[in-house]
């Protein structure tokens, strides 16, 4: 299987909680590489012009502001289908319905504090990794 790049932010609520480094137990330990990673805050700009595929929806402005309320951690993953494969690290986007050691699962407060994104196609991982990252922040 030809090796491909995915794009994940831990949100606000796994950030307060301090769990980047168990959630990148889990991606690690699942196969991934975390070839780029970066903590930041985003600012509501940036928020809404990555998620501006929502705009139209009745959740974007409280999306938005969950976004812009703490430190996010981006990243780079690399691995074999790595959009797939993170899909099935992630787990549900509604952690009642996520498996059993996924992150949803063991680490979401909620289905909008959910700790995790991904990208849920190839075509958006080559749009979202470069919004955060230059090919020079990215380490193979």
């Amino acid at each position: 299987m030809a090796t491909e790049r995915t794009f994940s932010i831990i949100k606000p609520d796994a950030t307060r909680r301090n769990l980047t480094g168990a959630i990148n137990k889990l991606i690690e330990e699942s196969g991934l590489r975390i070839v780029a990673q970066k903590r930041m805050k985003l600012t509501r700009a940036q928020a809404e012009e990555f998620y501006a595929i929502h705009r139209e929806r009745p959740f974007f402005n409280d999306l938005v502001g969950f976004m812009v309320s703490g430190p996010v951690v981006v990243q780079v993953l690399e691995g074999a289908n790595a959009v797939g494969h993170y899909r099935d690290v992630m787990g549900a986007t509604n952690p009642a319905n996520a498996d059993a050691g996924t992150i949803r699962k063991e680490f979401a407060e909620s289905i909008e504090a959910n700790s995790v994104h991904g990208s849920d196609s190839p075509e958006n991982a080559a749009i979202e990794i470069p919004f955060f990252f230059k090919p020079e922040e990215i380490v193979g």
